[in-house]
């Protein structure tokens, strides 16, 4: 029986764990230890700790502090880590918690944290999804059923002191470029919501101080936001303190390429089931100072697609030169068109791209000026034929096509 090391109880605060942080702070006295070679469950909360609710109401999305999250499991020690090595990490098997068998996709308003077409979606607004085995579905989003592919959005290891003063250099950096822009450029510490885990005392308050938010990914792993870093998946983590300090959250039961709501996943609360390794001096060995990590051999068998293109032309019309965000954005933006005009509102097409298992690939850098980036949208999710032909989408006399009918999102 493989021991659960942290649990939670999804009925009371994740301030209240002990074994929950929601920094990044070298100091951070791990939560457990483990020895290479053990296998062993984290329950998580959702990244917010529960701030999201179940029902059809966004301001739960429209009013969250985002300095509060990420709420992470952990730091978890690997006896015999050390600066230098490289953390193995089987992601053995991952799911929801049986008391919480549902998640929420989410836009945030352009005010408070925005999203990848946030200047197309300035407002908030959430869809509730419910989990039926592998399954999923929404109230608010009809005619749409798929597989989950489960992943934790967050996991990596502690930063040292010089990598923590590094992030916290290069992001006020750039924050001091434009310190009004909304939303943020990056986002600095925050002591007055920092949970820091098992610190107390002055400690825990210098701490707090400096700790670095975990909203961005960065050299450690962290919010990395990859659908395919799911169960059966193999992850290489560069180390940089003693034991390694692992730590997960932020678990999604299913996510478009790019999370591209920002809230943009289907967001749980859950557990993770993982084994540990090391390898000594790693880092070096093998030139490695990101993650790198091997698929699980487990995805979703959808097999027909339609691929839509975008290229580095925004919006207005301007011309930008070999720009991947705005190709992808355009790609974005061409594939809600396309499924408006079956029916769904732009806010319901945003939020089916957020969640199913949808790719987005880089397919081409090199054509001055115009990048080439494309989404590729699963036809098999769809409970009517989404296909292009002649006759157009099916659509009824009075206006309504053939699917399902269902509350928009809210």
């Amino acid at each position: 029986m493989t021991d659960t090391l942290i649990k939670v109880d999804l009925t009371k605060s994740p301030t209240d764990n002990e074994n929950i942080h929601n920094r990044w702070h070298p100091d951070i006295p791990m939560a457990c230890w483990v020895k290479p070679g053990d296998d062993f469950i984290l329950e998580t909360f959702d990244w917010t700790g529960g701030f999201i609710k179940n029902n059809d109401s966004a301001d739960d999305v429209r009013d969250i502090d985002l300095t509060t999250v990420h709420y992470l499991s952990g730091p978890v020690g690997v006896t015999g880590a050390e600066p230098g090595d490289l953390l193995v990490v089987d992601l053995l098997d991952i799911g929801a918690k049986q008391d919480s068998l549902w998640g929420f996709n989410g836009f945030f308003s352009k005010k408070n944290g925005g999203g990848f077409l946030t200047d197309h979606f300035p407002e908030a607004q959430k869809s509730i999804w419910d989990f039926k085995g592998m399954f999923t579905s929404s109230r608010h989003i009809p005619g749409v059923n798929f597989a989950g592919l489960i992943h934790p959005g967050l996991i990596g290891c502690l930063p040292d002191k010089a990598m923590l003063d590094l992030w916290n250099k290069r992001e006020g950096d750039l924050i001091a470029t434009d310190p009004d822009r909304v939303p943020g450029l990056a986002n600095p510490p925050s002591a007055g919501t920092a949970h820091m885990g098992r610190m107390t005392g002055a400690a825990r308050d210098k701490a707090a101080l400096e700790g670095a938010r975990t909203v961005p990914p960065r050299e450690h792993g962290g919010n990395c936001d990859i659908k395919d870093l799911s169960r059966g998946s193999k992850v290489f983590f560069p180390v940089y303190v003693d034991g390694a300090g692992l730590s997960v959250g932020d678990l999604h039961f299913s996510q478009g390429d790019g999370e591209i709501t920002f809230c943009g996943a289907i967001e749980m609360a859950g557990w993770v089931h993982m084994r540990v390794s090391l390898i000594k001096d790693g880092m070096a060995k093998y030139g490695i100072k990101n993650p790198v990590f091997k698929p699980s051999p487990m995805t979703p068998n959808y097999n027909d697609y339609l691929i839509f293109e975008g290229i580095s032309v925004d919006e207005a019309g301007k011309q930008h030169y070999l720009d991947v965000q705005v190709a992808y954005r355009q790609a974005c933006l061409n594939a809600i068109e396309y499924l408006k005009k079956f029916g769904y509102s732009g806010a319901q097409a945003y939020s089916i791209l957020g969640t199913a298992p949808v790719q987005g690939h880089i397919s081409g850098v090199v054509d001055v000026p115009n990048s080439c980036a494309t989404l590729w949208l699963p036809t098999q999710i769809f409970e009517f034929d989404i296909n292009p032909n002649a006759l157009g989408p099916i659509k009824h006399l009075d206006g309504s096509i053939d699917m399902p009918l269902s509350h928009d999102l809210i």
